[in-house]
């Protein structure tokens, strides 16, 4: 029996990482959560966790006008709290120990179609520099009793989920039209993720940055269109517009950063989300069709 202890009990991953373990594996993974809000967790006694599972944040929005106010949140939370837990967690646990860290596919911007191992991070706004800074203060504190792991998932989607997908849910769910423009997206439904947490715990996985993604890449006009076959409606994709859509998405205004958000390629290769024990298809836990049937 492995024990984990998740910080950030109230954010969507933690709350579905819970559940999915508590539903298929009860026997093999106890499962505690707790708020790191305010200063009441530093009192929590994190000795008998073989894992930790950071994944309180601050979530990624709209960065384009905030405070500097706000921009110090995101590196308080995201970088600060998390070291802050890292190091409570190291000096209090003794023997074979794993932070694991939800960082996030947005550390490489938008300016990369296709990421490699050689890929460099190279984040564009301070929401993605906060992941950045938080992963190269965390490394070093590993050692060979204390690991820490980095998952840098793609956009995760799931019932209720946040973000990107639910406005792209409603989108498609009103319109019987979309444009035909070919790109290529890494997603992650969310059950997938926690599958992959679970066997990182299971297998003892060792420090290092990880890249779980769905077994396919999916374009955004195959993903509208699947969304609504799910709904048993049908729709029209309509060619012509990808020169317009491209041509949009060199604009440097918020036309254009929509544009790149809906339209845009951006994908892992698929060698970097398999590693020596745990197999790309070892944690797909639904087919993509079928997730998308889940999470509408």
């Amino acid at each position: 029996m492995k024990k984990v202890l998740i910080t950030g009990k109230n954010s969507y991953i933690g709350r579905s990482f819970k559940a999915y373990v508590e539903a298929n594996y009860p026997s093999e993974i106890q499962v505690d959560s707790i708020s790191v809000r305010g200063d009441a967790w530093q009192e929590y006694d994190f000795s008998s966790y073989d894992a930790l599972l950071y994944v309180a944040g601050k979530a990624h929005a709209d960065v384009s006008n905030v405070s500097e106010k706000v921009k110090q949140e995101y590196y308080a939370i995201n970088k600060n709290l998390a070291v802050a837990v890292a190091k409570k967690y190291k000096s209090e646990r003794n023997g074979f120990s794993q932070f694991i860290y939800l960082s996030s596919i947005i550390v490489y911007g938008q300016k990369v179609t296709q990421i490699t191992a050689a890929t460099q991070t190279n984040p564009e706004n301070f929401y993605g520099d906060s992941k950045v800074q938080a992963e190269l203060a965390l490394r070093p504190l590993g050692n060979s009793e204390f690991q820490v792991l980095l998952i840098r998932p793609p956009m995760i989607y799931g019932p209720n989920s946040k973000g990107n997908f639910p406005i792209l849910v409603k989108l498609a769910k009103k319109s019987p039209i979309f444009p035909k423009v070919v790109n290529q997206r890494s997603m992650l439904f969310i059950d997938n993720l926690n599958e992959f947490i679970k066997q990182l715990i299971i297998k003892q996985q060792i420090s290092n940055i990880y890249f779980p993604q769905n077994r396919e890449y999916v374009g955004t006009a195959k993903l509208v269109q699947v969304i609504r076959e799910v709904q048993n409606k049908n729709i029209i994709l309509l060619p012509g517009f990808s020169g317009f859509i491209h041509l949009l998405m060199k604009k440097s205004n918020k036309f254009g950063v929509y544009a790149s958000k809906a339209f845009g390629s951006l994908v892992y290769e698929k060698r970097l989300s398999t590693i020596d024990e745990i197999k790309i298809n070892d944690y797909q836990v639904l087919d993509f069709k079928e997730s998308i049937r889940r999470s509408i």
